[in-house]
């Protein structure tokens, strides 16, 4: 029996190294598991972040009519250059994200509305009726064009996050009616 005990003593030493070095290797690996997640999290909530700084822009753009008539100068108070929205995320008075509108607003369609498709009970309609638009090449034929259009817009707007990285491209169309006269001069 004595020797049985001298045979066992060094095994039970190298049975609690293995299982040492086995909980180390586990925890290890739990942490690099936990940075790695933390990291895909915070992309994700710069991401996040960028595309609604995007829409915001975009918001900002279709807040006044400036985009219609001065597309390439679209955002009213822009930071640095034209067609740029600077935002602080944070309230540290350092801007975070910067949005460009590239390429500038364009107009993508535009369809005269015809006077008999106006309501005239309706205010916004009224004001398309004021005359009867006339084409005079040949002689007696009428277009019968209000004083309005239906157009569509693209934006697009490009966040790129300072600290963060993150970079998104957001494009959104929108409808607008705007006097015939806007239409030609800005949906070419």
């Amino acid at each position: 029996m004595t020797q049985s005990r001298r045979t066992q003593r060094g095994a039970t030493l190298l049975v609690a190294l293995i299982m040492l070095v086995l909980l180390t290797m586990f925890a290890i690996s739990s942490l690099n598991t936990s940075n790695t997640n933390l990291r895909v999290v915070g992309n994700m909530q710069a991401r996040t972040e960028a595309s609604n700084v995007a829409q915001e822009a975009i918001e900002t753009t279709l807040s006044s009519t400036q985009f219609i008539s001065n597309p390439t100068n679209a955002i009213a108070s822009p930071c640095g250059a034209a067609n740029t929205l600077c935002t602080d995320i944070n309230g540290d008075s350092v801007n975070d994200y910067t949005t460009v509108l590239s390429p500038a607003p364009r107009c993508v369609t535009v369809k005269p509305i015809k006077n008999a498709q106006l309501n005239l009970t309706n205010t916004e309609d009224l004001g398309c009726s004021a005359g009867q638009a006339q084409s005079f090449g040949v002689s007696g034929t009428v277009a019968g064009d209000s004083l309005c259009s239906n157009t569509v817009w693209e934006i697009n707007a490009v966040t790129s996050g300072a600290g963060s990285g993150a970079s998104v491209t957001v494009t959104q169309g929108i409808g607008v009616r705007i006097s015939t006269d806007d239409a030609g001069s800005s949906c070419s």
